[in-house]
């Protein structure tokens, strides 16, 4: 089985293996609702990628309370749930 990396962005990898969990976030005012993604690192670094643009990072925050508030700035919305690193393997 062949398999690619987290991202298809030149940027570097920095989550490729220390991901702790992800969150899916909203803009609900958006048709169709635009979509980011949250990733926290097992050292508690967050990035924000944006799928729309080959999985792109968006911005580096160093703690989730400013990641969350950053994007409840733009008014985003984190859908229910969390996907962590425990539950994929």
């Amino acid at each position: 089985m062949q398999t690619t990396g987290t991202t298809l962005s030149l940027a570097p990898d920095r989550v490729e293996d220390s991901w702790s969990f992800l969150e899916v976030w909203v803009d609900p005012l958006q048709s169709p609702p635009y979509v980011l993604l949250l990733l926290g690192d097992k050292i508690g670094s967050w990035y924000v990628f944006d799928p729309a643009v080959g999985y792109g990072l968006v911005k580096t925050f160093q703690s989730y309370e400013d990641a969350q508030l950053w994007l409840l700035e733009d008014e985003y919305e984190p859908l229910a749930g969390r996907l962590s690193d425990a539950e994929i393997h």
